[in-house]
């Protein structure tokens, strides 16, 4: 039996009629760039997360980058955010010439940790940019207010956690901002990449819709330098499709993490994930931790066995080469990046697969202590 780290096959199965119509019909329109799918989905998605504006851009990475350029931060900035993330997080604010101050994460939940947040804000800090890792919550209270207070925008990073929640509200919807990722491993994921600007702002998003048409209102009356960052019509029909199911897959992967907390609730040496209680965890990735020291030991086994795992993340972003020189030492996040593995996870992951997991990691972590 061998078991990928994501599939996604089933959930294009039971979609296939539907999806190639959508193709199709763009297909036959002719019209491929800045249709009415673009259109029509940004609508849809505003109304599902409850904002009056949304931006559909070519990627998160470029998501990031217009809603920080959007909200003004630029050279000369500090923008507080995680190392504990992928590396977009960071060159997002590199890009627009800003500076990156890394902050430690809370252990349990390896979101950014509000404590130690509100001792990095300096004189030229900008911006918070928390990241909702694996699919759970940064707490984002207790930063909306560090915000306020010092008069900083909050740009909330949800590639990984489309329709996770905090304290019943979407993410995406408590920041400034919200930046969105629609890459095909993603909880809404298209056939390629997409991302998405959204927001109550409606400054904030005319400027975002501008960036991504070469800082152009009106076409050949560019005002100043953006990007060539549309979603794509045949993208945007994709997600239209997609969308009316993301609450269905996000109920179905938590019961996928609920069967998994039953099969390794009870194996020593093992960290399941958490799930604070201003959260509604959507598990992009199951990731549990390994300790003592055995994680690529049990990784490897898995891997013999035909189970695919991954390992988000082997460097933090403070260790990457463009950052090193920064100087940071971040012990919690370091701790996590020789401890955590994450698992197989997608929404029709069945129970055979499941127990399969179970019994080789069980009893590899049985062995390797």
């Amino acid at each position: 039996m061998s078991i990928p780290v994501f599939d996604s096959r089933a959930q294009i199965a039971s979609l296939w009629s539907r999806l190639r119509q959508a193709i199709d019909e763009v297909m036959r329109s002719g019209h491929f760039v800045n249709g009415p799918n673009v259109r029509a989905f940004e609508e849809e998605v505003a109304a599902y997360l409850g904002l009056k504006y949304a931006v559909g851009v070519n990627s998160g990475t470029d998501a990031l980058v217009i809603a920080l350029r959007s909200l003004g931060v630029g050279p000369g900035d500090e923008v507080i955010t995680t190392p504990w993330t992928f590396f977009a997080t960071a060159e997002a604010v590199s890009l627009v010439g800003a500076t990156p101050v890394f902050v430690d994460i809370d252990p349990a939940t390896y979101t950014l940790d509000p404590g130690l947040v509100e001792r990095a804000v300096g004189a030229r800090t900008r911006a918070i940019l928390p990241v909702h890792l694996y699919g759970h919550s940064a707490d984002l209270g207790p930063l909306r207010d560090i915000a306020d207070r010092n008069n900083l925008v909050l740009v909330e990073d949800v590639a990984q956690a489309f329709g996770g929640r905090y304290r019943g509200g979407l993410l995406g919807t408590v920041g400034d901002v919200g930046a969105f990722s629609f890459y095909p491993t993603k909880i809404l994921g298209g056939f390629g990449d997409g991302g998405l600007v959204a927001t109550n702002d409606a400054r904030v998003a005319e400027t975002a819709r501008m960036l991504c048409s070469h800082g152009a209102k009106d076409p050949y009356l560019n005002e100043t330098i953006g990007y060539n960052s549309r979603l794509d019509e045949i993208q945007a029909a994709i997600l239209r499709v997609k969308l009316e199911r993301v609450e269905s897959w996000v109920e179905a992967r938590r019961s996928v993490a609920r069967r998994y907390a039953e099969l390794l609730g009870g194996t020593d040496g093992i960290v399941l994930p958490y799930e604070a209680e201003f959260a509604r965890h959507v598990y992009h990735q199951y990731t549990i931790r390994i300790l003592g020291g055995r994680r690529d030991y049990v990784r490897n086994t898995l891997a013999q066995a035909g189970i695919e795992t991954r390992v988000y993340y082997p460097v933090p972003l403070h260790h990457l080469p463009p950052y090193r020189n920064l100087g940071y030492r971040l012990l919690e996040a370091e701790r996590a990046a020789g401890e955590v593995l994450s698992l197989p996870m997608w929404p029709e992951l069945g129970p055979e697969h499941q127990a399969r997991v179970a019994e080789v990691l069980n009893k590899a972590v049985g062995r390797s202590s």
